[in-house]
């Protein structure tokens, strides 16, 4: 029996005039993936097949879990459709499964079979009480649901089902950039922007002697954990060290938060329009800390034009540290090896800061040609789920 990957689309469906784009973006995705198996893959407007060996079958599925834009998947077997060969092959199917009660559910796409959904139904299920005397329907609650999809060359039989990742085909919204900044949430940050289709940039700020290589390596292997779920990612990693010390030597201790945050929002915003990004993503969460009350958010944002998101915002705690785990972020974020976010955190940092007293603060030391500097010697890294390029480079 040959067998098939069938992949159903879920929220590409809601598409219209851009859904063959939709899944056109997931068909690269997925050959791209799975490039190194040897696989045929097919679509159309509802399914995507793929062909596979079925020494490959373990690791195409592990694959294909962390594909967004892949609501659920079957592993099917291939019929032609007629009748003859679904009543033979159904027998050929079920004999991999024990159970005592079962449904057949058919899905009739080609209109021109001659029989109905029900009555195709009906007749495979009477094929299998024949044959298994210790078996009976149940409509309702069955131990085993048998789907059949009839279309015009080939039907497919099967009795298993496997949830994807969902969202959206990563490329199918523009560049943005994710700030990384080692933490928990940020890395959950960039994975639910890619699950909404973003393809994605991390951007890293060290503070090189006062944080450490290990941070930075940290810092490289959640990019690596989220790019299982895309192609690759370029990480931009920012030297923050001559700015955040002119921050703390001269600016007020309560306000250095906040103006540190401007400084790196102005140094995203450069460097979002040197990579032709949309936005600036980051794992900030509502009432957090200091820097993530609305009122600093308010006064931070003001350095910037172009849109900011935080799809943690309004998240606690517990469920970021589930996704967390959910991804296989968790246990690198939470290594010992501070940022440059919480290496210089003052015992008071404001919290309703205002713009005014802000504004005035970054009077004190020119950084504009301190940005210039830092957006100059960014170091650059391509970051793939198999390799990290150019990684002895940075050491």
């Amino acid at each position: 029996m040959d067998k098939v990957i069938l992949i159903k689309y879920g929220e590409l469906t809601t598409k219209k005039g851009n859904r063959n784009f939709f899944v056109q973006t997931l068909y690269e995705n997925v050959k791209n993936k799975l490039k190194n198996f040897d696989i045929k893959i097919k679509k159309d407007r509802d399914r995507m097949y793929i062909q596979f060996a079925d020494r490959d079958l373990e690791q195409i599925k592990n694959i294909i879990d962390k594909i967004f834009g892949i609501h659920m998947y079957h592993i099917a077997t291939i019929v032609e459709t007629n009748i003859e060969e679904l009543k033979k092959e159904i027998l050929s199917v079920v004999s991999d499964f024990s159970f005592s009660t079962f449904k057949v559910e058919t899905k009739r796409s080609d209109k021109t079979f001659p029989l109905k959904s029900l009555e195709i139904s009906r007749i495979l299920g009477g094929v299998i009480l024949k044959k298994l005397d210790s078996v009976s329907v149940d409509v309702h609650h069955p131990e085993l649901l048998i789907q059949v999809e009839i279309r015009e060359k080939h039907s497919y039989i099967y009795c298993n089902r496997y949830f994807g990742s969902g969202g959206y085909p990563v490329g199918t919204q523009p560049r943005s950039l994710l700030m990384l900044s080692g933490g928990i949430d940020s890395p959950v940050a960039g994975y639910l922007a890619m699950k909404r289709g973003v393809q994605l940039d991390a951007v890293y700020f060290e503070a090189i002697p006062h944080t450490s290589l290990e941070a930075r390596n940290k810092v490289i292997t959640l990019t690596k954990k989220l790019a299982v779920y895309t192609d690759h990612i370029y990480l931009h990693i920012v030297n923050f060290t001559p700015i955040q010390e002119e921050i703390y030597k001269n600016c007020k201790p309560e306000y250095c938060i906040t103006i540190m945050r401007r400084m790196m929002y102005r140094i995203m915003e450069r460097l979002a329009e040197r990579n032709h990004a949309y936005a600036i993503i980051n794992g900030e969460s509502i009432g957090q800390v200091a820097s993530q009350t609305l009122v600093s958010m308010n006064v931070i944002n003001e350095v910037t034009s172009i849109p900011v998101i935080r799809p943690v915002s309004c998240l606690d705690k517990l469920e970021i540290i589930d996704l967390a785990k959910k991804i296989d972020t968790y246990e690198t974020s939470i290594l010992p090896y501070e940022d440059c976010c919480t290496v210089f955190v003052p015992k008071h940092p404001v919290i309703h800061p205002k713009l005014s007293i802000a504004k005035k603060e970054e009077e004190k030391f020119n950084f504009d040609s301190m940005i210039d500097t830092a957006i100059e010697e960014t170091l650059h890294m391509t970051i793939t789920d198999e390799v990290l390029d150019e990684f002895s480079k940075l050491l």
